[in-house]
């Protein structure tokens, strides 16, 4: 079955704004980050704050990967647009909400570590990267299909 064409725009739309949103303000927290670290701020640089200053990077890295991930699928949905990926309204959505949890879990558990122990909002990382899993997965075996059909 065919997408809708008007279907996949606005899939392709939605991609394309969370995919820029994403490295937008990841990109901004790098600059944020760098100069906390160029300032010495002791909460950000003391011995103390290593597990915050981890987990910020990570929240930083897995942000701006997510995003272009996003801008990825983006380019792929405008660039194929007769690709059939079944449950693709779901596949969007996974990959957008990882796009925000992954990195929001590592954010967060950053705030207030417990004795070098990431905080709690740590329980989002593996559900988001269930959710990443899942989507690339299905775009990946969506392209597979569509690489054996016979043009």
């Amino acid at each position: 079955m065919r997408p809708h064409a008007s279907d996949v725009h606005r899939r392709v739309a939605d991609h394309f704004f969370a995919g820029w949103t994403l490295v937008a303000v990841f990109a901004t927290l790098g600059l944020v980050l760098e100069a906390l670290h160029g300032f010495k701020v002791p909460w950000y640089v003391d011995a103390a704050a290593t597990t915050r200053r981890l987990l910020w990077t990570l929240a930083h890295a897995h942000g701006l990967l997510l995003g272009l991930l996003n801008i990825a699928y983006a380019c792929t949905l405008a660039t194929l647009p007769d690709l059939h990926i079944p449950r693709a309204h779901a596949v969007s959505l996974a990959l957008r909400s990882a796009g925000v949890a992954l990195p929001l879990g590592f954010f967060a558990a950053g705030i207030v570590p417990y004795a070098g122990d990431p905080g709690l909002p740590i329980l989002l990382v593996p559900l988001a990267a269930l959710l990443l899993l899942w989507a690339v997965t299905a775009l990946v075996l969506a392209l597979a299909r569509a690489a054996r059909v016979p043009r």
